[in-house]
């Protein structure tokens, strides 16, 4: 496919976006804080691995991908207790972020300062997973010669110009973005309909692949659940990982914390949700099947994009590239704004409340968003080409498991003490740079 004409899809379409999120603040305020977009909104837990990742790891692995939607059904089931809590007490005291809370339960100390730095490293990879995503999907479409990495730099330099523009128009971190959540929303639904599309048109082209599949002794062992102690482990070890990352995932906090407009939201939220995650991978499987049968040499990431362009439509790939862009477009948005709210509150305000300096916290954001874009830039290049995109993204999932501990024995146990919450973030991080940031960089 052309290059100018992808770059000119994509274009028009970031646009709307920008527009439906003017309008949300506007005119659409109104249905941006209604439960529905709300309930959507929360689905920024789907993103480019969602879309991409997804169906690579379901052609490798088989049904372990439905571990991390498992994770985020089950923790609903406590959603009302847990988040009800969380919203009165965000309510109260203007919560912005776990770290608030670890520094209002806690006490002024260093863990404030401690989370937000660390979930900052800790979301590269998860950052980088989306900016490879885009690259390599815009140069399968255009078949494009260049360096991946060449592609992912402007990417990234455009999401953070998005972000900006998004997130930080007022300093006040607590104050709710409608135009936000209701692009956050469209989004949502853009990269569920296409995924839907595409699954459904290539299943009626190709017809059913599972047959196929049962005869064959390489891809049966795909429709059958992990066997033996190994196997077991790792779908608990995923479910509760996944489980952990929609609670502690800061643009999670964001979308579920900062932005609810009404409590009574969690009720649809809580059913409407997991119905989503389920639709969303719906298509996965036969996918997955497909390309393995059709496209054995091709990259399973990719799969979403080769089926449609090889055998569909040039335009089915297109609209497909276009779900993948807009599922990365609202997590890097939601997760960037998110961070440089956690960096302005617990690493530059208290430099620039020394200083007498407030008034330039707004700037400090901004460059917080840019400078944490080129940070996952940074990580892609040294990392993320060596991994698979799920691969990246639980090194990700295991950092934010890490404020697990301290945030849930604080949030209901009174015994505990700012010594252990500090000694166990302490152990987790050091354990986590050790085990998986390290070795990747490596």
């Amino acid at each position: 496919m052309s290059t100018l004409w992808v770059l000119l899809i994509l274009f028009l379409y970031l646009a709307s976006l920008f527009l439906v999120a003017l309008w949300g603040e506007g005119r659409g305020r109104t249905l941006a804080q209604s439960a529905h977009a709300y309930a959507f909104s929360l689905a920024v837990y789907a993103t480019a691995w969602t879309f991409f990742g997804s169906v690579g790891r379901a052609a490798t692995e088989g049904m372990g991908f439905l571990s991390i939607y498992l994770g985020p059904t089950l923790v609903l089931l406590l959603w009302p207790l847990l988040h009800g809590r969380l919203l009165q007490l965000a309510r109260t005291h203007r919560l912005t972020s776990w770290a608030d809370f670890l520094f209002l339960r806690y006490g002024p100390g260093p863990l404030g300062s401690l989370v937000a730095g660390f979930l900052v490293v800790g979301l590269l990879p998860y950052l980088a997973l989306q900016l490879k995503a885009i690259a390599q999907g815009f140069l399968f479409l255009s078949g494009g010669r260049a360096p991946l990495v060449d592609v992912a730099l402007p990417t990234a330099l455009l999401l953070a110009l998005f972000a900006i523009l998004f997130g930080t128009r007022h300093l006040d971190p607590s104050e709710k973005h409608p135009g936000l959540v209701l692009a956050v929303a469209f989004e949502s639904w853009v990269k569920l309909l296409a995924f839907l599309l595409v699954g459904g048109v290539v299943l009626w082209q190709l017809e059913n692949p599972f047959p196929q599949a049962q005869e064959d002794p390489r891809l049966r062992p795909l429709l059958l659940p992990h066997e033996g102690l190994s196997g077991h482990l790792a779908w608990v070890s995923l479910v509760l990982l996944s489980g952990l990352a929609f609670l502690f995932l800061p643009r999670q906090f964001h979308v579920s914390v900062v932005e609810n407009a009404n409590p009574h939201h969690l009720r649809l939220a809580a059913w409407l949700f997991p119905l989503y995650l389920l639709l969303i991978n719906l298509p996965v499987v036969p996918l997955a099947l497909w390309g393995r049968l059709l496209l054995p040499q091709e990259n399973p990431d990719l799969y979403v994009l080769a089926l449609p362009l090889e055998f569909v439509s040039p335009g089915l790939a297109l609209l497909a590239f276009l779900g993948g862009v807009s599922a990365a477009t609202a997590m890097v948005i939601v997760e960037s704004l998110a961070l440089s709210i956690l960096i302005s509150n617990h690493l530059l305000s208290p430099l620039l409340l020394r200083r007498k300096a407030l008034g330039s916290l707004l700037v400090g954001r901004r460059i917080s968003i840019l400078l944490v874009m080129l940070l996952a830039y940074l990580y892609f290049r040294l990392a993320g080409e060596a991994y698979a995109l799920v691969a990246m993204g639980l090194i990700s999932f295991v950092a934010v498991a890490q404020l697990a501990p301290a945030s849930l024995l604080g949030l209901f146990w009174r015994g505990a003490t700012p010594q252990g919450a500090l000694a166990g973030l302490l152990g987790g991080m050091l354990v986590w740079a050790y085990t998986l940031f390290l070795p990747a960089l490596a």
